[in-house]
């Protein structure tokens, strides 16, 4: 008995070392962006490099004010995150549910061709994508950014795999019995039960869009509309390179990201406690 506890002790002792290390190992470059952050130039390229956090926080955000809309690109980011990752749930969900449990001609056929949409890189629809929009005057407006975003083909695909495997046919069957449409069968049975792949998908989609850059520097012409991401580029000087300054902007631009990660985990949380418990 003792050998058998004192195996158990090791076995779970080396299981929460690889926990801690790997926590360590992912959380080490946000602490190191923090780091340069509140620090000067002259301290972060200093060999050894300066590994304590320093006294410049302040005075590098304040730079960072100076030089760029900061909270003006923030809230375009979050307004432009926000409406597409509703929009995704919302479609992708429905079109999951359509894939995973109704009947029509050409179901795989279609559900194969979004399939395959997954494997082409994004760039090589720059160009046709940027000729729709112009056609439709959406340059530097939001819409540009938000309506090429709602059709999410990795959404549709895990919203499928998530209602095949968890929403069973009979709960379906007998909720027709009972005179539900199939709207209602999707609204009242189906989106409580997928709570967690929401929350799942909400993280992907969000995370996605605040962090792109190539789309939103390509149509969003005026300071105005401009989202974080290229916003952060006019912090980039072609002589002189703040490093504190950029990393500052680029620490305070992380912190939403997350707020809404934490937020979204404790729901996925919960959601698959409930589900449990049912």
């Amino acid at each position: 008995m003792k050998s058998q506890s004192s195996r158990q002790f090791i076995s779970k002792a080396f299981l929460y070392s690889i926990l801690v290390i790997a926590t360590l190992l992912s959380i080490f470059p946000f602490y190191w962006m923090f780091v340069m952050a509140t620090n000067t130039n002259e301290v972060i390229n200093r060999i050894p490099p300066a590994i304590l956090p320093g006294k410049e926080l302040v005075a590098n955000f304040t730079k960072v004010l100076n030089t760029i809309d900061f909270f003006g690109a923030m809230w375009n980011t979050f307004i432009v995150a926000s409406i597409t990752t509703i929009g995704v749930l919302i479609l992708s969900s429905l079109a999951g549910f359509a894939f995973a449990k109704l009947h029509f001609k050409g179901k795989n056929a279609l559900f194969v061709m979004i399939l395959v949409t997954m494997i082409i890189p994004p760039q090589l629809g720059l160009i046709p994508q940027y000729i729709i929009i112009s056609k439709l005057n959406w340059l530097s407006d939001f819409k540009a950014i938000i309506v090429p975003g709602l059709i999410d083909a990795f959404g549709i695909f895990w919203m499928r795999q998530y209602i095949s495997s968890n929403v069973p046919d009979e709960l379906i069957e007998a909720a027709k019995i009972d005179g539900c449409s199939i709207f209602r069968v999707y609204w009242n049975i189906t989106v409580p039960i997928i709570i967690p792949a929401f929350a799942t998908l909400a993280i992907i989609k969000f995370m996605y869009v605040w962090n792109d850059f190539l789309w939103p520097l390509v149509v969003l012409r005026d300071e105005e509309s401009q989202t974080i991401q290229v916003a952060l580029r006019g912090l980039i000087d072609n002589y002189v390179r703040d490093n504190g300054m950029i990393l500052s902007g680029t620490f305070w631009a992380t912190v939403p990201l997350v707020i809404i990660f934490l937020l979204f985990n404790r729901l996925f949380i919960s959601s698959l406690t409930e589900g449990a418990v049912k």
